[in-house]
């Protein structure tokens, strides 16, 4: 039910309400009625009680209630078992021994679902452990994921149904005993319900083989539906693979970072996987969605944004802007639901906590959730085209179901398909208070999630994600093992220490995973970078080393070559000149030799030509024959033994053939047979046939013919064939082929040789010719063979010789040539040996070092990124002490790094750190080791620097580079990030808040992808190109920002703040540069020139080793080398000789400027306490520029000396009166002691003379623990007493307990002195303690003395001028300001600085139009806006009063005042602001404008002297022109007395004022321009009219309470009166120190004022000397308090937790309440009776204590309930724990309660005591005494005691009043006749005299005295006797103020009571003396 406001009602439900009663709303436009009809309401809510609130009655009536109790066993079970039975029957079929699982999976899980109910419960701490039946049916659900395909036994179901009880019970817890409940749980229910024994169930997971499966082991139990690297099997089953699980989503991974334009670099380890795997699961069922709870950096986007991918689910994230409010988040809704439902795909939304602009947002997702939609999200139009789209969709559906197409129907199935297709994945942080109260509003966000806690990461995955990045980098397997437990402990370690640093700062800093992989991936990046780095250096020198070496060693060896060389080269001489003869005579006998030759060639030359003519000749003739001879030949090639095989087998051959073999046959001279004729002559016949035949039988015939010898053929032969053949006419080839081809051929081969031979003829003769002409050739050409070859021996002998005289020459060039080299090289040599011989041990030693820190690498490198990663954002000492902690747990380790290892030694250059400090960043350690961060971190830097330093140094660093400076205010701020991110310029966003713009993240994350080749990244909603050398600064101005782990892991926050150091350094830098600049100048010069030689040297030295290691072979062949060498080295020894002479000088100018160093550490003790004064209020803001300026100002204007010592003093004396004048200007009266006290003390604890200790005593009187020791005396109270038992354990102060017993009288009498500070000290102690330790004494002895005795020690050690501020003057603040200088008043109640203001304006000019005046408040901004821009053109002023109204419009007024430019602004334009202390007011702006207070100033004096320095009494014209100047002014004295008077009592408390009235200067100004007048217009002075206008109505016009405005009107009756003006001897007290000066000039009574006290005693303010114990002590604690605020905590040790103790509380005080009174009874045994109303007074006081009894009763029970988790903690329970955990009575009983203003402790004693009084009251009868305080409505036991009396003596009550006697000290046994005796009332402010009977003084430091018993007479008013008494009024508490109940009364005051006094009234009254019922304690 909806929350209740304050007054009880809850405003939803009362509209409701009101309808119900009147059937009608009203229109809140035009006050119509509304009227509904026929409309039937149906509500539904939570029981209330425990964080649910209840409804009213009112509300009730209107209903018949029906209460739903929960389901009870059999009716779960018979639902979840029928669901069961469904999923293992119909809709899959699973064997039959699965058929007992349904009883068991259904039993086992209400066992669970019980137990969690019972065991798991939302304790505070834990409010989501809230279950329900939606948690049950998860788990069946999750059961039902199962198909007989995954699940092949009963066993696989019973491992699946244990998994979805860890995924629906498990995820969610938040500690150990917790989640080891549960497995314990699980393990019993396994062997109970599921007949498993869980270890043997779950084997497989053992992996320790210890056959327990422990939680840890537990975890790997995984369920999913992707493990398929395929992604066929899209089944939910077991994962039994871890590694190729690990594997596919990794291929997802990469997957997803392929296609997203957003990648993520994820490392996949078992941690992570096993969220995905829940985070999926959560995904896959229907209506599910998720709440993952966890800091930000623990993954949760990623992984859903994973999963998603992997399910193809769409995912939707809204995108926040500045300017992001409820419209856009309904826009981006409708998106959602729009895109959700228009396909079948699945869709996911993921929204984050910081998402969260309004919390109005989660109210819709909670509706989401509930019902899967948002009411009234969409308009009439929309809803329209919802449908539309929808009708489309269902139209494609299945008939059977489809919907009947009416707008209701589709837009239910709009939201249907919303419920189906979208799910909600919240991720939360767990961090603050948010979380918890969302949980309590938004119960859905429990009901409807599954949830998933992101524990810190467990030990395993710290491991798993070291061991997987630190795997592939070289180092030993120790080393390896070491560095991952090194990387754990960083981790663990920063989580420690951010813990202190918020106990002690309370600064935060938070730890989150991506902290650890940052460490992880700088420690790797870093450590690759460095070796090759290291490695490279170390090769240069070692080969430049090489190179030397081998030069030197090559001189020995060159001199000696060269001593062998010389008599080598004098033979070689010889040699050749004895060559050169002999070569000259063998040349004569060559030429000869060569004639005689030739002559030979020319005759044998000739007869070869000849014998060649004779040669062509016969080829000629030879050339006819043989073509035909080449035809024959053919011809018989074409001839096979085939064709001749035909021949031969004629029997009778034709004749042609015939013919032809026997031409054949003669040419082969083959006889032919002699055969008788066949023709029968007889004679025998020649017959060629039988040879031919044989001739053909031949197989090599046709070769024999082809090898025919043709060129000597027997001319027999020849002949015959020439005469018988080739003539016949029948031997022709052409004739011959009809008889036979082969024959044919033959016969043309017989023709050739004929012709062949015809020719042979011829040339025969010639051919004999020409053998003898080639014989006399032959026989020629052998004699000049002869000469030929010798003439070749005579060459090649003088070759010979030619090539030994080439060899010789050649040999003497080459020695020659050696011989020259080797001198060279000696020369070169000696230069490189001398040049750089010097380098040789400096390079050995490098290398040597090199190759150590190689080794040393590891362990310093895996520091410098523990520091990089995770110490940014703290300060210098944590930073410093951790990295401390972590060298030593380093070096125990073994893991091998530097002695001296630091961030500079390690990553640091020396040449960019100059360059930094040139730049202007702060040269001490921690400021450079922020410069390394920056360079070396993987992340943007986000600077907290309320000084600017950084923002300096970023703006001078990157001034080159064209630097953009940015801030969110600016309008076009994103435009310039886009193009310098595109063209690869710095940004630096300057003064950012806490939160930073959501359009930043992608770049904050670097999200960049590659689009086309190049890399882009998104901004908002446009894609850019990214320019790799893009750099990205932010610096916030805040002192002690809070960024929430959202915020922190995407920067690298770093913590500027300056040091001690750097700050001395600047400011040493400042003095010198103004007292000395020539020094400075030289010095700045030097400083310039050193960096830049020490470039060049660093550059020279480069370009050596270059050379040295890049030149090939040996260098001293290599001249250009050398002489590059030797320049580079000349030029090297030029400048380290400038250098030493420039270090001389530097030194020397060092030595000088040391001198001025005290001064610098003196105003850097002073910048560092003004810094702490924004602890006390957020006011006191002061820039570093402004403490800068005004320290150059000190050392312009202050006094010069010559003597350094005495200029010194000069200036420290100057320059810290400077600042304390200007930083009083802007500090509160109450803060203005504290800070001198705060600058001395620091000043001397510097200097040592400060123990801490004891300082920390001072402040906090030690840390109580129960004392041992009881206290010796009745006059020491028991706080005194602890402290000074806690002070004996100091040092210097033991044995102060041990003697104090023997010194008593001497303290006591320190005790009681009225000044106890002055007084001597007992025994050794007077001498023995220096001042400081006095005060401790003190503030243990005399607290409420502290304040006159730290003045004393201030005046010691700074002088009196530090303990009186400077009264306020305008001019000279505005003096100090500029036209872009706000002026900024700080208002105080009561100040009003407008008419001063106004007053000074008129004087410098700026009156009327040039004045302008607004105050802030709604809708005003705009107007101020306009003002300003019409005021900075034309140079007038601008006032806007109470900027603390325009929260909102802060931003803006910082953005206009950063806009301020000199060139712009007008220079008379101001703008001046007035506000209240305020946290929201903009800090640069207090920083850079002038700041003023103008509160009235502390104590009477300087109050007084203010008034006369104000307007217009300090206007001489004024103050002179009276007709009656010696009353005026001794009346206008008395005035200003009386202003002072009235202000100050208000320090005195409720003694005082009962309410702090804020009287102000417009009081005092209007009173003293009436007095002036009515003395100007009246003959005698009308004191009556003044003391009316003044007392009446200027003050008293503001004074609300009567009993106040009696005193004020008896205060007044002391300065206006006859006796100030007539007696020259009247004094304001008794004192006489007081008193009205004589009449004369205007500055005589200033001077006359400025004699009077300082802290003036009470008397003057008509009190008592105790009255100022309870300022003086208020005032101490006060004092002590906000120091307390400007000094870091020191973390205790932790006790119980806080729900014990609250516990225990609430335990003891259950155990001490009675029950409540039996009313009843009471009124049946006291009934209400016309004669005795006291019944009536105790059963109505019984009533009033029962609700409060209850009320008490009710939130102990409930607040114990809610620590046990029974019920849910809501915001008022929440109270009162906090209550009691401080002793604090809680607001919830208040309310119910009578007034009290007592710890919890003695409320609950008091509370008791009064429930006894009236139980006793009851039991025994009304008391003889009534206890007057025991009432809780105390004006109705009064009207009852009047009312008795009335109706007894039947007078009318209204003329009734009371007489009051005060009685004896005794015990009286009966009542008074009439009226009634009443006790309990103490006197304040004085005492009860017993022996006089009268009121008197109080004793000394007794504050309270206790009243006798009291009888109160009712009397008629009439019958008062006139005798002298004081009316007191009596009240319920030391508070004395009220607020008016809805009984008439205060709520405080009872009564006035006239008690005896034999002084006048107003001494009492001036006194404050009242009655009260209950003390304090």
């Amino acid at each position: 039910m909806p929350q209740r406001e304050i007054y009880g009602a809850q405003p939803p439900v009362e509209l409701l309400r009101q309808w119900l009663d009147h059937w009608n709303w009203y229109d809140l436009k035009d006050c119509t009625m509304i009227k509904l009809v026929d409309i039937q309401i149906m509500c539904a809510m939570g029981p209330p009680g425990g964080g649910r609130n209840p409804i009213t009655p009112r509300f009730m009536r209107h209903f018949n209630t029906v209460t739903i109790n929960e389901f009870d066993d059999n009716s779960m079970h018979i639902i979840f078992s029928r669901i069961l039975h469904w999923q293992f029957h119909s809709r899959f079929i699973f064997p039959p021994e699965f058929d007992s699982l349904t009883e068991q999976v259904v039993n086992a899980t209400l066992y669970v679902y019980k137990a969690a109910m019972q065991n798991l419960l939302p304790t505070p701490a834990k409010s989501h452990y809230l279950f329900n039946l939606r948690d049950f049916s998860r788990v069946v659900q999750g059961v039902c994921l199962s198909t007989p395909l995954t699940a092949v036994d009963p066993a696989a179901i019973k491992r699946l149904w244990v998994h979805e009880v860890l995924r629906v019970y498990y995820d969610r817890l938040v500690d150990d005993a917790d989640r080891a409940w549960l497995v314990d749980c699980l393990q019993t229910v396994m062997g109970s319900q599921l007949q498993e024994n869980f270890n043997v169930l779950f084997k497989h997971l053992d992996s320790k083989g210890s056959g327990q499966v422990n939680e840890d082991e537990l975890r790997s139990l995984m369920f999913c539906d992707f493990s398929d690297p395929k992604g066929e099997d899209k089944g939910y089953r077991e994962v039994l693979d871890f590694k190729s699980l690990k594997k596919v989503v990794e291929a997802h991974l990469e997957e997803f970072n392929n296609l997203s334009k957003k990648p993520m670099n994820l490392v996949i380890f078992r941690f992570a996987i096993e969220h995905v795997c829940r985070i999926s699961r959560i995904l896959k069922q229907p209506h599910s969605h998720a709440l993952l709870v966890g800091v930000g950096g623990s993954g949760r986007q990623s992984l859903t944004r994973l999963a998603a991918h992997m399910a193809d689910y769409l995912l939707f994230q809204v995108e926040i802007s500045k300017s992001y409010g409820s419209y856009e988040w309904r826009e981006d809704l409708k998106q959602i639901f729009r895109k959700a439902t228009e396909g079948e795909m699945q869709a996911v939304f993921l929204f984050t906590d910081t998402q969260i602009k309004q919390e109005s947002f989660l109210e819709d997702v909670n509706n989401l959730l509930n019902a899967g939609e948002v009411p009234n999200l969409f308009p009439v139009d929309e809803k329209q085209e919802v449908c539309e789209r929808m009708r489309l969709i269902d139209r494609q559906r299945d008939r059977s179901k489809q919907t009947d197409g009416s707008p209701l129907a589709l837009f239910n199935m709009f939201i249907e398909r919303c419920r189906n297709q979208l799910h909600v994945v919240l991720a939360m942080s767990p961090i603050g208070d948010a979380f918890r109260n969302r949980l309590r509003k938004f119960p859905a966000l429990v009901n409807c999630c599954t949830i998933d806690w992101f524990q810190s990461w467990p030990e395993d995955a710290l491991e798993a994600v070291a061991k997987r990045s630190l795997g592939d980098i070289e180092m030993s397997e120790r080393i390896r093992v070491c560095c991952i437990d090194m990387c754990k402990s960083f981790h663990t370690t920063t989580i420690e220490m951010s813990e202190t640093f918020y106990t002690e700062l309370q600064r935060y800093n938070y730890v989150t995973p991506t902290s650890y992989l940052e460490l992880i991936s700088t420690f790797q990046a870093l450590l690759e970078l460095k070796r090759t780095e290291v490695v490279k250096m170390k090769k240069r020198y070692e080969v430049g080393l090489e190179k030397l070496n081998s030069a030197a060693s090559q001189v020995l060896v060159m001199q000696s070559e060269l001593a062998a060389l010389q008599p080598e080269l004098i033979v070689a001489s010889a040699a050749v000149d004895n060559m050169m003869i002999i070569i000259e005579k063998e040349s004569i006998e060559v030429s000869r030799t060569e004639e005689i030759v030739k002559a030979d060639e020319l005759v044998a030359n000739d007869q070869a030509m000849a014998a060649k003519a004779i040669k062509d000749e016969c080829d000629a003739d030879l050339a006819k024959a043989l073509p035909i001879l080449e035809a024959a030949l053919a011809a018989l090639d074409t001839l096979t033994t085939q064709d001749i095989t035909v021949m031969k087998s004629m029997k009778s051959p034709p004749s042609g053939v015939k013919l032809v073999m026997e031409a054949i046959c003669i040419l082969k001279g083959i006889k032919a047979d002699r055969i008788p004729d066949p023709t029968g002559s007889g004679k025998k016949i020649e017959d060629f046939w039988g040879p031919a035949k044989k001739v053909l039988g031949d197989m090599k015939l046709l070769q024999s013919l082809h090898e025919y010898d043709k060129d000597s053929i027997p001319s027999a032969y020849i002949n015959v064939i020439r005469s018988k053949y080739i003539t016949n006419p029948e031997f022709i080839p052409e004739k011959i082929r009809n008889a036979s081809t082969a024959a044919e051929g033959l016969c043309k081969w017989v023709i050739a040789i004929d012709s062949y031979d015809k020719v042979a003829k011829v040339v025969a003769p010639k051919k004999a010719k020409l053998a003898l002409a080639e014989g006399e050739l032959k026989i020629a050409m052998n004699g000049l063979r002869k000469k030929q070859a010798a003439l070749k021996d005579v060459q090649d002998k003088l070759e010979k010789l030619q090539e030994n005289l080439e060899t010789n020459k050649q040999k003497k060039a080459d020695l020659e040539n050696q011989v020259d080299l080797c001198s060279k090289k000696l020369e070169r040599a000696d230069q490189l040996i001398g040049g750089l011989g010097g380098e040789k041990t400096r390079w050995n030693l490098t290398a040597k070092n090199l190759g150590r820190q190689y080794t040393n690498l590891t362990g310093d490198i895996l520091i410098s990124s523990g520091i990089v990663a995770y110490l940014g954002a703290f300060t210098s000492t944590y930073r410093q002490q951790q990295a401390e902690k972590w060298i030593r747990k380093c070096k125990k380790m073994l893991i091998p790094c530097s002695d001296d290892m630091s961030l500079t030694t390690t990553l640091g250059d020396p040449v960019k750190i100059r360059a930094w400090n040139i730049a202007g960043l702060p040269s001490d350690s921690f400021s450079i080791d922020n410069g390394i961060i920056i360079s070396n971190a993987r992340r943007w830097p986000l600077m907290i620097d309320p000084q600017g330093q950084a923002n300096k140094w970023v703006k001078n660093m990157e001034k080159a580079n064209s630097l953009h400076v940015i801030k969110l205010s600016d309008s076009d701020f994103v435009r310039t990030l886009e193009n310098c991110i595109q063209f690869g310029t710095p940004v630096l966003l300057e003064n950012v808040g806490e939160e930073l713009d959501p359009i930043l993240e992608p770049l904050l994350l670097k999200q960049t992808f590659k689009q086309g080749g190049t890399i882009c990244i998104r901004l908002g909603d446009s894609t850019i190109e990214y320019a790799p050398d893009f750099r990205f600064y932010i610096t916030t101005k805040l002192r002690n920002p809070h960024y929430l782990p959202e915020t922190s892991v995407k920067v690298t926050l770093l913590n500027f703040m300056i040091t001690s150091e750097g700050m001395q350094d600047q400011l040493l830098g400042i003095v010198v540069a103004r007292e000395r600049p020539d020094l400075e100048e030289e010095k700045q010069a030097l400083i310039l020139q050193s960096a830049e030689n020490k470039r060049l040297l660093k550059e020279i030295e480069d370009k050596i080793l270059e050379i040295l290691s890049t030149s090939e072979g040996n260098i001293l062949e290599d001249e250009t080398a050398i002489k590059i060498l030797s320049s580079s080295k000349v030029l090297a020894n030029e400048i380290t000789q400038k250098q030493s002479v420039a270090e001389e000088t530097e030194r020397k100018i060092d030595e000088t400027r040391m001198g001025y160093r005290s001064i610098a550490i003196h105003s850097a003790i002073l910048f560092f306490s003004i810094g702490d004064l924004a602890s006390i209020e957020p006011m006191y803001q002061y820039s570093l520029n402004w403490f800068i300026n005004l320290f150059i100002m000190s050392i312009e204007n202050s006094e010069k000396s010559d003597e350094l010592s005495e200029r010194l003093q000069i200036l420290t004396k100057y320059f810290t009166y400077s600042l304390y004048v200007n930083v009083c200007r802007s500090l509160f009266e109450k803060d203005k002691l504290l800070f001198s006290f705060c600058l001395t003390i620091n000043l001397l604890k510097h200097d040592k003379l400060i123990e801490e200790v004891e300082w920390t005593f001072l402040l906090t009187g030690g840390i109580g623990l129960d004392n041992p020791h009881p206290n010796p005396t009745e006059w020491l109270p028991k706080a005194s007493w602890d402290e000074f038992c806690r002070l004996d354990e100091i040092p210097e102060f033991a044995s102060l307990r041990s003697q104090f017993v023997d010194l008593l009288d001497g303290w006591k009498a320190v005790y009681d002195s009225m000044d106890p500070h002055q007084e001597m000290f007992p025994g050794e102690w007077e001498n023995k303690l220096a001042n400081f330790q006095r005060m401790l004494v003190i503030r243990c002895l005399r607290p409420d003395k502290f304040i006159p005795m730290a003045q004393e020690y201030v005046t010691a050690n700074l002088g009196r001028r530090f303990i009186e501020p400077p009264p306020f003057d305008l001019s000279s603040a505005f003096g100090d300001s500029n036209a872009i200088a706000p002026l900024i008043f700080i208002l105080s109640p009561g100040a009003d600085p407008m008419a001063a203001l106004l007053k000074f304006a008129e004087d410098q000019g700026f009156g009327g139009s040039k004045l302008s005046s607004l105050s802030l408040g709604q809708g005003q901004g705009p107007i101020a806006m306009n003002m300003i821009e019409m005021a900075v053109k034309q140079g007038s002023w601008v006032v806007l009063q109470n900027c603390h109204l325009a929260t909102s419009w802060m931003s803006t007024l910082e953005r206009v005042c950063a806009e301020l430019n000199p060139e712009t602004t007008h220079p008379d334009f101001r703008l001046w602001l007035t506000s209240y202390p305020s946290s929201n007011f903009p800090v640069s702006v207090l920083q850079n404008g002038v700041k003023m207070t103008n509160e009235a100033p502390k104590g009477l004096r300087p109050n007084i002297i203010r008034s006369y320095l104000m307007d217009p009494i300090s206007d001489p014209e004024f103050f002179g022109s009276c007709s009656k100047p010696a009353e005026f002014k001794k009346l206008l004295y008395g005035l200003c007395f009386f202003h002072a008077l009235v202000q100050e009592r208000r320090k005195f408390g409720p003694l005082g004022w009962n309410i702090p009235y804020e009287f102000n200067e417009t009081d005092l100004r209007i009173s003293v321009q009436q007095l002036h007048m009515f003395i100007n217009q009246y003959e005698e002075v009308p004191l009556d009219a003044l003391r009316y206008m003044t007392g009446e109505c200027n003050y008293g016009g503001r004074v609300t309470d009567d009993w106040d405005r009696r005193t004020l009107r008896s205060i007044l009756n002391k300065f206006y009166n006859k006796e100030i003006t007539a007696n020259p001897k009247y004094t304001f007290d008794q004192s006489g120190i007081y008193y009205p000066p004589a009449e004369g000039e205007y500055i005589s009574y200033i001077e006359y004022t400025k004699t009077l006290p300082l802290n003036p005693t009470p008397e003057i303010f008509g009190m008592h000397t105790n009255a100022d114990i309870t300022k003086d002590q208020s005032e101490t604690h006060n004092l002590f308090d906000s120091i307390l605020l400007t000094q870091s905590r020191t973390s205790g040790a932790a006790g119980k937790s806080t729900d014990d103790t609250v516990f225990e509380v609430s335990t003891d005080i259950l155990g001490r309440l009675p029950a409540d009174f039996d009313i009843e009874a009471a009124m049946r045994k006291y009934p209400t009776t016309y004669n005795q109303s006291m019944n009536t007074v105790l059963v109505q006081e019984m009533g009033r204590f029962n609700i409060l009894l209850r009320t008490i009763r009710d939130s102990c029970i409930n607040i114990q309930k809610a620590i046990k988790g029974l019920v849910v903690m809501s915001s008022e329970l929440e109270e009162v724990a906090q209550s009691m955990l401080t002793g604090r009575i809680p607001a919830l009983w208040m309310k119910k309660s009578y007034p009290s203003l007592k710890p919890l402790g003695s409320y609950m004693h008091d509370f008791l005591d009064r429930l006894k009084f009236l139980q006793d009251w009851f039991e025994i009868g009304a008391p003889p005494i009534f206890w007057l305080s025991g009432f809780f409505f105390t004006q109705a036991f009064l009207t009852g005691g009047q009312q008795n009396y009335a109706r007894k003596f039947t007078i009318p009550i209204d003329l009734l009043t009371f007489d009051y006697e005060v009685l004896e000290d005794r015990n009286y046994m009966y009542p008074p006749e009439d009226g009634v005796y009443i006790r309990g009332l103490f006197v304040d402010g004085a005492r009860w005299d017993r022996e006089k009977r009268k009121l008197a003084e109080s004793y000394p430091k007794i504050l309270y005295d206790t009243m006798p018993v009291m009888w109160l007479k009712p009397c008629k008013k009439s019958e008062i006797s006139p005798h002298q008494v004081y009316i007191a009024p009596v009240y319920k508490t030391s508070e004395r103020r009220g607020t008016l109940s809805t009984t008439g009364h205060s709520t405080n005051f009872v009564i006035a009571m006239r008690i005896p006094s034999d002084r006048p009234s107003e001494h009492w009254i001036g006194r404050g003396v009242a009655l009260l019922c209950q003390l304090n304690s």
